[in-house]
């Protein structure tokens, strides 16, 4: 018998792992059953519990992947010398969320908006996945830190509030507006900077 080769191996998982986060994002995680992940990615049962021994596990390998995908970014963004300002660089990393699976979507941009909302969802049942996403939080978290104090450094932003204060709203902002993006009609980023901008110009008032 032929050896299969690992590159093989590799893309019949990713096969396995996009249909799966397909039907999730349709259908959510637990009325998605595992005959509709067999049906979308056209295996047989076997082919799939050769890579996975239950709809628990593929799900849980969704939810890691997802959230190591946000994370890593954020984390990029936070990386650039000089960032820009905080409209443009919230903006940007939200348009790279919503690009991420570009040759799945259902819809233009839509899916995988869709599926970070079931997998926050499924972190709040699961300990492990909830554990996990803490952890994401917290590295995404203190690499804008880092930035906003730059911000605050180079007089761009008041210095008066706490940075992670600031972090906290600005990594908000993106996830809120993802939120708003897949629970209703599809809304430019731009209509996210243009808000941003508009906040950052208010006058201080006495």
């Amino acid at each position: 018998m032929a050896r299969v080769s690992q590159e093989h191996l590799d893309a019949r998982r990713r096969q396995i792992l996009d249909g799966a986060a397909l039907c999730f994002a349709r259908n959510g995680f637990h009325a998605t059953s595992m005959q509709d992940v067999l049906k979308e990615v056209g295996l047989s049962a076997g082919a799939v519990y050769r890579y996975f021994r239950g709809k628990d596990e593929l799900i849980a390998a969704i939810v890691a992947e997802v959230l190591t995908d946000i994370s890593g970014i954020f984390e990029a963004a936070a990386r650039q010398s000089p960032p820009p300002p905080p409209d443009v660089l919230v903006g940007k990393v939200l348009s790279e969320v919503l690009d991420l699976r570009p040759g799945m979507r259902e819809g233009p941009r839509t899916y995988f908006p869709r599926l970070m909302i079931q997998v926050w969802t499924e972190t709040l049942r699961n300990d492990e996945l909830s554990a996990l996403m803490a952890d994401i939080y917290v590295k995404v978290r203190a690499a804008w830190v880092k930035i906003v104090t730059g911000y605050q450094e180079a007089g761009m932003m008041r210095a008066d509030i706490p940075a992670d204060h600031v972090a906290r709203t600005m990594i908000a902002a993106a996830q809120g507006f993802a939120a708003q993006y897949a629970l209703f009609d599809e809304v430019p980023v731009e209509a996210l900077q243009d808000g941003l901008r508009a906040l950052m110009s208010m006058a201080q008032t006495s």
